[in-house]
């Protein structure tokens, strides 16, 4: 689906169901940054193999997404489905942690205002100061947690206008997939700003967790990174999801299956 606003998004590929965009930290960067200073809704979201399988499985799962106007290739994974599928040549992926250091540095330097949205208190307000600390100029205009549960009517009309009236270009969210991904669905065009989903950023960039050493994360291992810090949590997701997402890609490859975008094609 094309944006309604003046920025030109990248271009979206089908992979396994899920449209998924073919863009860079750059591109990318700039899009954003542009959409903020012109107070543009817009919706971006980053994709490992898990939120992938979750939207190709789920066909309300994969609708939201497909509606959002990015979801960047954050795993490596997804950004050679990409490159194998459709000759994108992608150098790298987009991961959500750096993608949002980088946001930070644009809006320090260009005077855009942010606000941070998800987790848990302690965190959030970590991440606050750790910002502030490499941003000193960084305008954040809101620091809040998740209640973790579904806000009411009142409550989210409350939050729509807290943001909207801070007068914030960027708003990261900090709510996990699919949590944030549906947030920021159900707030498109409600929130007069870039909302990013930016998952475990949160976490990583407080100092919450550890974040996988550079040289994992360029050789595909930040997942086993993450199983070794996690192995209750992430075991069972890994040897699914990574299973299911390699069976459905090598069907996509060969010809032999065709996954429908929306809950229509089907």
């Amino acid at each position: 689906m094309e944006s309604d606003t003046c920025c030109k998004w990248p271009k979206k590929y089908n992979v396994i169901g899920v449209d998924i965009s073919a863009t860079t930290y750059d591109g990318l960067l700039e899009s954003v940054i542009e959409a903020a200073k012109m107070r543009q809704p817009a919706c971006v979201s980053h994709l490992a193999v898990h939120g992938l399988v979750v939207g190709s499985r789920d066909p309300g799962m994969r609708e939201v997404l497909n509606e959002l106007d990015v979801v960047a290739p954050d795993g490596m994974p997804v950004r050679l489905a990409l490159n194998i599928l459709y000759k994108t040549r992608l150098p790298d992926r987009v991961y959500g942690p750096e993608l949002m250091l980088r946001v930070c540095e644009r809006a320090d330097a260009d005077g855009i205002s942010v606000y941070l949205y998800g987790s848990y208190p302690h965190v959030v307000k970590a991440l606050r100061e750790k910002l502030l600390q490499q941003y000193p100029k960084l305008r954040v205009v809101g620091c809040e947690p998740s209640i973790f549960r579904s806000l009411t009517k009142a409550e989210d009309k409350d939050l729509v206008n807290r943001v909207n009236e801070s007068g914030a270009g960027v708003v990261f969210l900090g709510l996990g997939c699919p949590l944030q991904e549906r947030f920021a669905y159900e707030h498109k065009g409600k929130i007069e700003a870039v909302q990013l989903c930016v998952g475990a950023a949160f976490d990583f960039l407080s100092g919450e967790k550890k974040m996988a050493p550079e040289w994992m994360q360029q050789h595909s291992l930040e997942w086993f990174f993450r199983l070794l810090q996690e192995p209750r949590r992430l075991l069972h997701r890994y040897f699914v999801t990574n299973t299911i997402f390699l069976s459905r890609f090598i069907l996509q490859f060969s010809g032999l299956k065709k996954y429908s975008r929306s809950i229509e094609e089907r």
